[in-house]
C-alpha cells in the first residue's frame, strides 16, 4: 500500500550513509543495555519482536528492511522527519503505516532524547506490533484520535514542541535560542485554558502505547515504548518509589510532563483491556456524540472541524458561532474557509475557495411540512414552491425565514443534500443572516447533528494540514579532524569484535591512538573494555584494564 498522496511530504530519505560510526555505537550500547533487561520485564512479545522486525543490536537498522518484516504482520514503516503533525502522524497509524523519525540521538543524549529518534521509533514501537491484541489497539486508538478536537492553543504547543526539539538536536543552536523557546513553551503550557478532547486522546497514549505497563500491578511488564527505548526510566520505573495504578479511563485526569520521570504508571490486565478502555473514552467524545456538545467543544477549540448532519451531509471550517432553540441547533455559521462534503467526499464546487469567506445555514424542521428539507419527498418540494429558477418563500420551525429564488437542487442517490439560491434573504425576526449583496447562498438539508468532529471530511480535498510544514533534518555535522579519527576508532573496534582472533597488538594499538587523541568519548572506553573482558586481555595487561574501566566511568564487579 502506497502513502497517501496528502500524507508524502512528511516523509523523508533515511540517509543511512548519513549515520557516523559514533551513531552505531550509541544504538549498539543502548540496545544491548536495554534487551539485557527487557529480556526479564518486558512482555514476553518484546524480545520476540525484535527479532521479527530485522533489529540488530549491532547498527542501527535500515527502516526499509522493518517495512519488510512489519508487512507480515500488516503494518508497514515509513521515514518521517521528526515531530509531525498530531493529525498526520494519526492519519498515518490509522492506515496501518508506522511513522519512524530516522534520526539518530547524539552520545550526549544517549539516556534522553527531546526529538523522536529511531531508538524511540524502531526499538520502541515496532517489536511490540506483533502482538495482534495490541496492533488492534494502535489502529483503533488512531482512529478514535483521527476525530478527535484539536484546540489551537494545542497547535501552539506542538508547534513551539517541535522547534526546541529541532533546536536541542541541532549543533549550530545557541543556549539563547533554546532558553528563548523554553520560556515560551512553558508560557504556552501554563495559559491553556481548557484541556481538549486530542489532549485527552495524547495522556490515554501517553499513559498505555508510550509508557504503559501490562500484567499484575505488583509485578508488571513493561509494553509502552517510551519505557522500553529509555536505558533510565527503563529500570526505575518498576521499582516501588513509581506508583501502579490499574488502567482505566481515569487515566485521561493524569497530566505528564515529558521532561520528567513519571511518578505513576498504569497497569493494563492485558492488551485486550486497552480497547475496553478506549471504547469508553471515545462514548464521551463529539463524533460520536455530536448536538450541542459537539458544537460547543468546535467552538471553543477554533480550529477546522466537520459538523456531519443526520442527512449525511458535512460542514468543515473553523465554527464561530451558532443558535438553539429547545435544545437543537437551528443555525451554524463558520468564519473560516468551508468546504462542504458528502461520505466525505467533496460536493463538486463546494471548496474551501468557493466558501472562502466562511459558510452558514439554518438546521430543522419547515412549519409548513413539519419535516427538515432532507425528508422532503418531490410531493413535498413541489407543495413548498421549491422548483428550478423560480422564487420561493418558506420558514423553518425556528423562525428563521427565507426568501429567494432555486438556481440547484443538489441530489445524492435521490437523497436531497443542498440547495442554491439567488437573490436570497435569511433573517430570524429583524436579525439579518444572509443578504443578497452577498452573493448567491447555499443551503445544506438536515434537521440534527449527528456528529462533530476534528479535520476536514475530505482532508486531501481541503488539505488541512499545516500548510506551512516543511520536512527538516537535524543538519549533518562537519566533523573536526579529531572526531574523524574518532569514527575510525569506532570502526577499528567494530572490526575487532566481529573478527574471531585478535591479538594484542591491535588492542595496544588502538589504546595509543587514544591516549595520542586524549579526551575521547567515553563510550571508545566502553568499547575497548569489551574487548578486554571478551578475550580476557585484562588478565594479559590488568594495570591498562584499570586504566580503561576509570576512563569508561565504570565500575569493575
Amino acid at each position: 500500500m502506497l502513502v497517501p498522496k496528502h500524507l508524502e511530504k512528511y516523509v523523508v530519505e533515511q540517509s543511512y550513509h548519513n549515520y557516523s560510526p559514533e551513531d552505531h555505537a550509541v544504538w549498539r550500547y543502548i540496545l544491548k543495555h536495554l534487551t539485557s533487561f527487557l529480556t526479564k520485564n518486558a512482555h514476553p512479545c518484546y524480545m520476540d519482536g525484535i527479532k521479527k522486525t530485522g533489529i540488530t543490536i549491532e547498527e542501527i537498522p535500515k527502516i526499509e528492511n522493518i517495512n519488510k518484516h512489519l508487512q507480515e504482520f500488516g503494518w508497514q514503516a515509513v521515514p518521517v522527519s521528526g515531530f509531525i503533525p498530531p493529525a498526520a502522524f494519526m492519519e498515518f497509524q490509522s492506515q496501518g503505516f508506522l511513522p519512524i523519525a530516522s534520526d539518530m540521538r547524539t552520545l550526549e543524549h544517549l539516556l534522553y532524547t527531546p526529538a523522536p529518534d529511531i531508538v524511540h521509533e524502531a526499538a520502541g514501537h515496532a517489536p511490540i506490533l506483533i502482538d495482534v491484541e495490541f496492533s488492534n489497539y494502535l489502529r483503533q486508538y488512531s482512529q478514535v484520535a483521527n476525530k478527535a478536537i484539536i484546540g489551537q492553543e494545542d497547535l501552539k504547543q506542538y508547534s513551539l514542541i517541535r522547534k526546541l526539539s529541532d533546536l536541542k538536536e541541532s549543533p549550530n543552536s545557541t543556549a539563547m535560542e533554546i532558553a528563548t523557546v523554553e520560556t515560551e513553551l512553558m508560557q504556552t503550557s501554563q495559559q491553556q485554558s481548557y484541556v481538549s478532547e486530542a489532549a485527552l486522546l495524547s495522556r490515554m497514549n501517553w499513559w498505555t502505547a508510550e509508557y504503559g505497563l501490562i500484567g499484575d500491578v505488583k509485578n508488571p511488564k513493561i509494553f509502552g515504548a517510551g519505557l522500553l527505548s529509555s536505558l533510565g526510566e527503563s529500570r526505575s520505573c518498576l521499582s516501588e518509589s513509581v506508583k501502579k495504578i490499574p488502567l482505566t479511563i481515569d487515566c485521561i485526569n493524569y497530566s505528564y510532563d515529558i521532561t520528567e520521570p513519571q511518578p505513576q504508571l498504569f497497569v493494563t490486565p492485558t492488551f485486550e483491556n486497552l480497547s475496553l478502555v478506549l471504547e469508553e473514552l471515545a462514548k464521551k467524545m463529539s463524533f460520536q456524540i455530536g448536538g450541542i456538545f459537539g458544537l460547543e467543544r468546535a467552538q471553543e477549540a477554533k480550529t477546522v472541524t466537520t459538523v456531519q448532519l443526520d442527512s449525511g451531509v458535512q460542514i468543515s471550517g473553523i465554527l464561530s458561532s451558532f443558535y438553539t432553540q429547545n435544545e437543537d441547533a437551528i443555525f451554524i455559521k463558520f468564519s473560516s474557509p468551508t468546504q462542504i462534503s458528502y461520505n466525505n467526499k467533496e460536493l463538486s464546487g463546494h471548496h474551501k475557495e468557493y466558501h472562502a469567506h466562511g459558510y452558514s445555514s439554518p438546521l430543522g424542521p419547515l412549519d409548513k411540512v413539519g419535516k427538515s428539507l432532507n425528508l422532503c419527498t418531490k410531493e413535498d418540494l413541489k407543495y413548498l414552491g421549491i422548483e428550478l429558477n423560480k422564487p420561493v418563500e418558506f420558514k423553518f420551525n425556528s423562525g428563521i425565514h427565507l426568501k429567494g429564488t432555486t438556481t440547484n437542487l443538489l441530489f445524492k442517490n435521490e437523497k436531497l443534500l443542498l440547495i442554491s439560491f439567488k437573490n436570497c434573504t435569511l433573517k430570524r425576526g429583524d436579525e439579518l443572516l444572509f443578504s443578497p449583496d452577498w452573493g448567491n447562498f447555499d443551503l445544506v438539508t438536515g434537521n440534527k447533528i449527528s456528529s462533530v468532529f476534528g479535520g476536514a471530511a475530505d482532508r486531501l480535498a481541503y488539505g488541512e494540514f499545516d500548510d506551512d510544514f516543511t520536512a527538516k533534518r537535524v543538519p549533518q555535522r562537519n566533523y573536526t579532524d579529531k572526531e574523524i579519527k574518532v569514527h575510525n576508532l569506532y570502526r577499528k573496534l567494530k572490526a575487532m569484535r566481529e573478527n574471531q582472533t585478535v591479538f594484542s597488538s591491535e588492542i595496544k594499538q588502538v589504546i595509543s591512538e587514544c591516549n595520542i587523541l586524549s579526551n575521547i568519548p567515553w563510550l571508545v572506553y566502553f568499547e575497548l573494555l569489551e574487548l578486554f573482558e571478551k578475550y580476557n586481555y585484562k588478565e594479559v595487561n590488568s594495570e591498562k584494564y584499570k586504566q580503561i574501566v576509570q576512563h569508561a566511568e565504570l565500575e569493575v564487579n
